[in-house]
């Protein structure tokens, strides 16, 4: 029985990169061999092994055979006879289809380390094709690796599959899983040039494949182009290391700029209702968690008003907050922000500006932090009830704004 180290581990070793999961295959072992040495069997599909003391995965070398259409329709077979080789060719991508031994040789059979010094995204076989999640995958490492390019065979045998159907099959947790992977590494706009690219993309998310060739006013955008403007934006999340839920609404801010007719571009009256109304459907579509999708709808619905709050009395960014739901949702509503943020420095030019919007905001919340009880209590000694100690609550942190703001109201 012999083990190795594979796949990513090795990969990203051979990068110089930290190496964080390490995942290994074990040649000529059987699972009674691992079971008797205190490894924990798991997993439906085929057994995967948990080492007793580092608790990392170990999986007997196999085989894989398409047996149905999309991304399950696999049976797998696994022997000792199975080698390390056989196992290698079922991977998707050269890069991730090299193995090391417990000397430290690599073993290499598809070029995968001439790909990693060419920085090329490779399929190691024609099977790729049998596995749309692959797709997914490639976007995502090419997001991963941004300056990686994919293979031109690569590229037309993804064509090839979003034609045939395939990407068709995928399951919307799957789906969801390989973008938000995608959407925090460092270079999300790979992950939709690749997408589109293949005309997965169409098929995915078409509320945002749609979203090229509509163009923007260029006063207020000089990359003028719509798809263009959400790719400089997803790069400017990641630059400001925004989290996941963050991300994603930015992904969504503009969705209904897709739907505006063409005898009323440049300009979209309106889109932001758009927007929601879409987000919506692709947050039910793709399952997408709860987090996610309400701070999209918040900065769908909201992003022209905060990116114009700076012009905006004490009475308005009260009615703004109240919209935002930020007096409850305080953190929620930072998060708002820093989408925008994101927004008005995703375009061409504007990327070191300032984006006082974000600072004037925040301090507007915190001064609307009125005591509440107190007032509550002051307004109920003084006869007062529901509705009005509710007007009464409304007209401190309003007075509050004014007088921190420096702003007659």
């Amino acid at each position: 029985m012999k083990v190795y180290l594979v796949g990513g581990a090795v990969r990203d070793r051979l990068l110089g990169l930290p190496v964080t999961d390490r995942d290994w295959t074990v040649v000529g072992g059987s699972p009674d061999e691992l079971l008797a040495a205190g490894y924990r069997m798991v997993g439906r599909d085929f057994p995967v092994f948990i080492h007793p003391q580092t608790g990392e995965e170990y999986a007997l070398a196999r085989t894989e055979r398409k047996t149905a259409p999309g991304y399950a329709g696999f049976s797998f077979h696994s022997a000792p006879d199975v080698t390390l080789e056989q196992d290698l060719a079922r991977r998707d991508l050269t890069i991730n289809a090299i193995a090391q031994d417990e000397a430290g040789s690599i073993v290499d059979p598809h070029g995968g380390q001439r790909d990693l010094a060419a920085k090329v995204l490779r399929h190691v076989s024609p099977a790729f094709a049998e596995d749309p999640v692959r797709i997914l995958r490639l976007a995502r490492f090419a997001a991963r690796f941004g300056e990686f390019a994919v293979a031109s065979e690569t590229m037309a045998l993804c064509r090839t599959m979003v034609a045939s159907g395939e990407v068709d099959a995928l399951v919307p947790e799957r789906v969801w899983q390989e973008l938000s992977r995608g959407l925090m590494e460092a270079h999300p706009p790979r992950l939709f040039e690749v997408l589109r690219d293949c005309g997965a993309l169409a098929r995915l998310l078409p509320e945002v494949d749609r979203l090229w060739g509509v163009p923007q006013r260029p006063e207020h955008h000089p990359e003028v182009d719509t798809g263009v403007h959400l790719m400089m934006v997803l790069q400017m999340s990641a630059r400001l290391q925004a989290s996941l839920p963050v991300r994603f609404a930015c992904l969504c801010h503009d969705l209904g700029k897709g739907t505006t007719r063409p005898d009323e571009w440049p300009r979209h009256i309106g889109h932001e209702q758009r927007s929601v109304k879409l987000l919506r459907a692709v947050c039910d579509r793709l399952r997408v968690p709860v987090d996610c999708r309400e701070l999209a709808e918040v900065v769908a619905s909201e992003h022209g008003n905060i990116h114009r709050s700076g012009d905006l009395n004490a009475t308005a960014v009260l009615r703004l907050l109240e919209r935002c739901d930020a007096l409850r949702r305080p953190q929620r509503f930072a998060d708002a922000l820093l989408a925008c943020e994101c927004d008005a420095r995703g375009r061409l030019g504007l990327e070191e500006s300032p984006y006082p919007q974000r600072e004037r905001l925040l301090r507007a919340l915190a001064l609307a932090q009125v005591d509440t009880a107190a007032l509550a209590a002051d307004a109920a000694a003084r006869g007062l009830d529901g509705p009005q100690i509710g007007a009464a609550i409304r007209e401190a942190r309003s007075k509050a704004l004014a007088d921190g703001l420096g702003d007659a109201g």
